[in-house]
């Protein structure tokens, strides 16, 4: 601010002693015009830089946490159709946020009429290394009971969501869809689109341990809820990333396939 007017300062007095005598007297040998476009150019040069420091400047919400995503699903809803996609584990931090949210339209839906959800999760059918057992000199160890424990979690949280979209929908003010569908191997990124318009991205922590009992043997088992998140959002400028994740998740959700549980449904 302090610039600009000193800038706008200089212009006025130079431009004023080129036209009016007794001040171009009282600064005689200065080159009044020149000076005063000079000045002129430096405070119009001022405002551009101004301008595109503020366009490459980062995001507000650069990165956040997991336990945050319960205000990106309230925004998403602000929106006549919703769409929100996933990738990940076994999507609960989500599920958790997006199950009330969904609830809430029994009662207030609001400006939304159509909701779609898409929830990609690991084939827990096919041997892994994460989520495995922690072996001898940590080696992962493939342990079915375990990723069936991971995949019974997944099949309950596909049924309440496709329960719940089926009331809505039933009602008749806004259509609803969940669904839930298998990528081949481990749990690596976690990636939620909102409305095609903002894309958080984080990495799990495939070093994270749990145990099920006190005494009882480790696995290897990421912690959805610990995973920070980088945002890109249309609104800045990662349009272009927006659009790439988005193509990537609609390439991989193409290619996914349903899990068994909906098989025997449809059966």
């Amino acid at each position: 601010m302090v610039t600009r007017v000193l800038l706008l300062g200089i212009f006025v007095t130079g431009l004023t002693a080129q036209f009016v005598k007794p001040v171009g007297d009282a600064l005689e040998g200065k080159a009044y015009l020149g000076g005063a476009l000079l000045s002129l150019v430096g405070y119009v040069l001022y405002d551009q830089v101004k301008e595109l420091t503020s366009s490459v400047r980062a995001p507000t919400r650069a990165l956040v946490s997991s336990t945050q995503l319960g205000s990106f699903v309230s925004e998403a809803f602000e929106a006549r159709r919703v769409e929100i996609s996933f990738l990940g584990y076994t999507g609960e931090t989500l599920y958790n946020t997006l199950y009330h949210r969904l609830e809430d339209l029994l009662d207030r839906p609001g400006p939304t009429r159509r909701v779609l959800v898409r929830m990609l999760v690991p084939d827990f059918g096919q041997p892994m290394t994460v989520p495995s057992k922690v072996g001898e000199q940590d080696v992962p160890v493939d342990d079915p009971d375990f990723r069936q424990r991971m995949e019974q979690r997944c099949r309950e949280y596909d049924g309440i969501l496709s329960e719940l979209a089926e009331r809505l929908t039933a009602a008749g003010r806004v259509r609803v869809e969940c669904e839930y569908r298998l990528y081949p191997g481990i749990p690596r990124d976690k990636i939620c689109i909102f409305n095609r318009q903002q894309v958080l991205h984080g990495l799990y922590d495939l070093s994270a341990r749990m145990r099920l009992h006190h005494l009882g043997d480790e696995y290897y088992d990421p912690k959805g809820y610990r995973t920070d998140l980088n945002v890109w959002s249309r609104e800045g400028v990662a349009e272009a990333a927006v659009a790439n994740w988005t193509k990537h998740f609609d390439d991989l959700w193409s290619l996914a396939r349903q899990p068994r549980w909906r098989q025997g449904a449809s059966a």
